[in-house]
């Protein structure tokens, strides 16, 4: 696919070797781990050891996300990953992350750092990913608008990452209520929370719309991006928490009256969307063993199968709670097993992955003043090289046009600026699918595959030229 962003080219370079760029959507690597530890504090029965596993696996994602946020910060890819319209969709999955790392640490972390501080670091948890996943659900939708261009078929399971932060802060928001001063702060954070809860609802009910529409009017999604259809039981799934948790703060900060509508609402508005939910895993689940038959390589796009399968986890608790129903209490406990065996093999699976990454990152050569002669060697790694043009002037050859190619996960893979004959060239990249950006102009996304071997030309036309 190739996009753009509103950015000055780089001026032209010597052949250089970029260093490796992951993009957020290895944040959901700490979401799932996350999921997994608060998950098992919901469960309506618990086994012995389980809340010394939920403890450890809290820790992980703690170490996770501070080792990630660090990597992330310094590597100062910001600008690259908003320029693409895929990787900005896992935007969402940073804060997502804080908060649930956040509520991780007043349900398991009290037990290591005591009750008082766990809250502190709550609060500030809580407060980083709320004000971070509000700016994202407005910047991400607003970049879709204005920037970003979209072929028919081109919503996915990742265009409701943006959305689903508001409802994380909602869910989790509600563990601070009771730890907020009484009064009107008590009360505008209770009402925030549900406010955030809207927010992101609705917003979500609106993709899920664009993703049914897509799958029944198009082709089956490529195989790395059908995990990201469960994204969609992640929303519901949050949505059903949120309510539950909402409704078992309010007594004390609502009136009694809104306190038992509150009540009410978590009930039967949970069930109704608890049951939409199970739709939805059925038609994800019947996606996805389809997909598998006919071969599903691994991809970071795996871990969109935990957080989504553990947030249901956590809303069919909340309703066995709230019901005493036994059909509830054994959902919710098989989901869990099933959840932790995915997260076994995803986490597995990742660390392979993210070893042959350090192994050996693909290498990307910089583009010369001069036209670029390349010779297709039998045999050889796949190069992939091309024209960068304008729409106007005939479709005149642009230089100095910065090129970056990112993997499905949106880790930058090369950096190179064009010739000027317009000329670019990436060498030493993997048989694989790229997102092909092109700094500087408005986006538009097509796709690209690169074969085995040989050499593969892919020119990219912008749709209009800077001043």
């Amino acid at each position: 696919m190739n996009s753009s962003w509103s950015a000055r080219p780089l001026p032209p370079a010597a052949d250089a070797t970029p260093r490796a760029v992951f993009g957020p959507s290895w944040f959901a690597a700490v979401m799932g781990t996350g999921i997994v530890a608060n998950a098992a504090v919901t469960l309506p029965r618990s086994c012995p050891g389980l809340r010394t596993f939920a403890v450890v696996v809290w820790v992980g994602a703690a170490l996770l996300l501070i080792l990630l946020a660090v990597a992330y910060l310094r590597q100062r890819a910001l600008r690259v990953h908003a320029a693409d319209p895929v990787a900005a969709q896992f935007f969402g999955a940073p804060p997502v992350a804080l908060l649930t790392v956040g509520a991780g640490t007043l349900l398991l972390g009290r037990r290591l750092i005591g009750f008082e501080a766990a809250v502190g670091v709550d609060w500030v948890l809580w407060s980083l990913g709320t004000v971070l996943g509000l700016v994202t659900a407005c910047m991400v939708p607003y970049l879709m608008v204005t920037r970003h261009r979209f072929a028919p078929d081109a919503a996915f399971g990742g265009w409701l990452l943006p959305v689903v932060p508001p409802m994380v802060s909602a869910a989790t928001g509600a563990l601070l209520v009771p730890h907020a001063p009484a009064g009107q702060l008590r009360l505008a954070l209770l009402l925030g929370c549900y406010a955030m809860l809207g927010l992101g609802f609705v917003a979500a009910l609106l993709v899920l719309a664009m993703i049914y529409a897509r799958l029944v009017h198009h082709d089956v999604p490529p195989a790395t991006v059908v995990p990201t259809v469960w994204i969609g039981l992640g929303a519901l799934g949050q949505a059903v928490t949120a309510l539950g948790a909402l409704a078992g703060v309010a007594p004390g900060v609502l009136a009694a009256t809104y306190a038992r509508g509150a009540a009410v609402a978590a009930l039967l508005g949970g069930v109704a969307v608890w049951g939409f939910a199970m739709l939805w895993l059925v038609l994800a689940a019947g996606l996805t063993v389809r997909t598998v038959r006919s071969g599903l390589s691994f991809a970071p796009t795996w871990w969109s199968f935990i957080f989504p399968v553990g947030a249901c986890v956590t809303a069919t608790s909340a309703l066995a709670a709230r019901t005493g129903s036994q059909l509830f209490v054994w959902v919710a406990v098989v989901l869990y097993a099933l959840v932790v065996i995915a997260w076994v093999v995803v986490v597995s699976r990742s660390l392979h992955h993210a070893a042959g990454h350090l192994r050996g990152w693909p290498v990307a050569k910089h583009a010369r003043r001069r036209p670029v002669e390349l010779e297709a060697q039998l045999g050889a790694a796949p190069v992939l090289r091309g024209t960068v043009r304008g729409s106007s002037g005939g479709g005149r050859p642009v230089s100095e046009a910065r090129v970056t190619v990112l993997d499905l996960a949106g880790d930058v893979v090369g950096v190179a600026v064009t010739a000027e004959d317009g000329s670019y060239v990436f060498t030493g990249l993997e048989a694989d699918r790229y997102t092909v950006v092109a700094a500087g102009y408005p986006a538009r996304a097509a796709s690209l595959t690169l074969d085995a071997a040989g050499e593969d030309a892919f020119d990219l036309t912008l749709v209009h030229e800077e001043g």
